[in-house]
């Protein structure tokens, strides 16, 4: 965690089936200042517990996970009593993909090959807004 004790760490819960991507997104996540892994999963039965058992602000997603979909976790993510900001970050990224997942409640949508720095640079936004703030940061822009 990068955070002081002073200040509360933005958690952030990773969703992807793939290790390496999961381990280079948990390192370069991890890295910015007021962010903390809270935990990992490649499926969405895991992923929602997970999210649960960890107060997890923030959801970092795929759409292809092992044995579901992205699109069932941000379903199930919408109908849970978990308030967490979602982002989407896929190599699923046609138009169709992003509006679908907009339309399934993510608030953020980035293609892994050209938009990774996108979404750290997201993700710091967001830790930092929430940091100014002093308290849980809910708000979110669609991209």
């Amino acid at each position: 965690m990068n955070s002081s004790p002073s200040q509360q760490a933005l958690r952030v819960f990773l969703v992807e089936d793939t290790i390496p991507i999961r381990q280079r997104m948990a390192a370069r996540f991890g890295a910015i200042e007021g962010v903390e892994i809270v935990g990992e999963a490649e499926e969405s039965g895991a992923a929602l517990t997970g999210i649960d058992a960890t107060r997890a602000d923030v959801v970092v997603l795929d759409l292809r996970l092992t044995g579901g979909t992205g699109m069932e976790l941000l379903h199930d993510l919408e109908h849970s009593t978990s308030r967490v900001i979602t982002i989407v970050l896929t190599n699923h990224s046609s138009a169709g993909f992003r509006q679908a997942c907009l339309a399934a409640g993510a608030q953020y949508f980035f293609d892994k090959t050209g938009e990774f720095d996108l979404a750290c640079n997201t993700i710091k936004r967001i830790a930092h807004e929430r940091c100014a703030r002093g308290l849980n940061y809910t708000g979110a822009h669609h991209v």
